[in-house]
């Protein structure tokens, strides 16, 4: 009699069931590498990687990827093991993660050209070149927004593949990717839209300070806006850390991502405060902030210092913007910040795999960091 096997995600059961229907749940993206599983009776929890015959790989491939990945169990692997085994993963899977960012990254190019192009056209209203470069760059714009949750799920899933010494095509990657488009895209436009309305507070207050009559008590009221604005944006950022793991890995719904990111972020209270999940995670999210902050303004620092200068010696707003416009046409097109923000793009799968593997450090343990 072939084994039964039971597989357990988000806390709940499913099975006994054999390995052909396992792999019809892989399939559909039902069962990933790092969910847990046992034998029916048996008590004790592997993960989904290690049944036989589920997940393709030869032993050699397994060797390697404990290697890479597994700590030892007496001890929690390093953040710069995080760091270490991050990038030999993107360095082994390198042209799989280089596709997946090719979907995001080849339509925000055409639209970055097609606005370029658009500035080089005469100013005369309704200029057909203009409109059509327009028309081109926010359908490039809108098709980006489209892909970007497949390009989420995508390098979940070949983080977690290659964490588990196994290999899988693009094709089969894509395949599962797309299945989870609605749940990471409900999800983007709930974290992403937060973000942006913090944003928008933000500057609100800056637009209060400059159009408003300098005072003493209007200077105290927007450092108070402000404070309230920091801690709203840092306490959602840290709730929403690992929702991308918990919506792809363990298949999680929506909320339960959301709830279950905001648990594991809020773990391991016992730890020392570097080793707990949300630290770590802050610290790689910190290490990549500053070097996408780095590659953006480092070429832009002299228009910067101009957009600064405008903005502490012009009082009026209309006047400020019609400068500012000025100054960005006579910018033109920068080849250098297009290649480098073309180079951060390509790295950026970097960001998602140390997520992960913080995330599978943490779950894999059963000891909730």
């Amino acid at each position: 009699m072939a084994d039964q096997w039971i597989i357990r995600v988000q806390g709940r059961e499913y099975g006994p069931v054999d390995v052909e229907t396992l792999r019809e749940w892989k399939a559909e993206g039902r069962v990933l590498p790092a969910n847990e599983a046992r034998r029916a009776n048996v008590d004790l929890w592997i993960t989904a990687s290690e049944i036989p015959g589920l997940f393709d790989g030869t032993m050699a491939e397994s060797v390697e990827a404990e290697k890479i990945v597994k700590p030892s169990p007496r001890q929690r692997r390093s953040f710069a093991r995080i760091l270490r085994d991050a990038l030999h993963i993107y360095a082994k899977g390198f042209f799989q993660f280089l596709s997946f960012t090719l979907l995001v990254v080849l339509p925000s190019m055409c639209g970055q050209l097609a606005t370029a192009w658009a500035q080089t056209a005469s100013n005369v209203t309704g200029d057909p070149r203009t409109l059509a470069a327009d028309a081109l760059a926010f359908c490039m714009m809108a098709l980006t927004m489209v892909l970007w949750p497949i390009y989420i799920g995508g390098i979940q899933i070949f983080t977690a593949e290659f964490a588990a010494g196994h290999r899988i095509g693009f094709v089969a990657a894509l395949n599962q990717a797309v299945k989870f488009w609605p749940r990471i895209a409900v999800l983007c436009i709930f974290v992403y839209g937060v973000f942006f309305l913090l944003l928008l507070f933000a500057l609100g207050i800056a637009a209060m300070l400059v159009s408003g009559t300098p005072s003493l008590l209007l200077v105290f009221f927007a450092l108070g806006l402000l404070a309230l604005q920091v801690w709203v944006f840092s306490r959602f950022f840290i709730n929403v850390l690992f929702w991308q793991q918990f919506a792809v890995l363990e298949n999680a719904g929506a909320m339960d991502s959301l709830r279950e990111s905001r648990n594991l972020a809020s773990s391991g209270r016992s730890l020392p405060w570097f080793q707990r999940p949300v630290w770590r995670g802050i610290f790689i999210a910190s290490i990549w902030f500053a070097f996408v902050l780095a590659i953006t303004l480092a070429p832009e620092w002299g228009t910067l210092r101009h957009y600064f200068n405008e903005l502490m010696t012009t009082q009026d707003p209309q006047a400020l913007l019609e400068k500012l416009t000025v100054a960005q046409r006579a910018h033109g097109f920068d080849i250098f910040s297009f290649f480098l923000g073309l180079f951060q793009r390509i790295l950026q799968p970097l960001l998602g795999i140390a997520f992960v593997l913080l995330y599978l450090d943490c779950k894999t343990r059963d000891a909730k960091c």
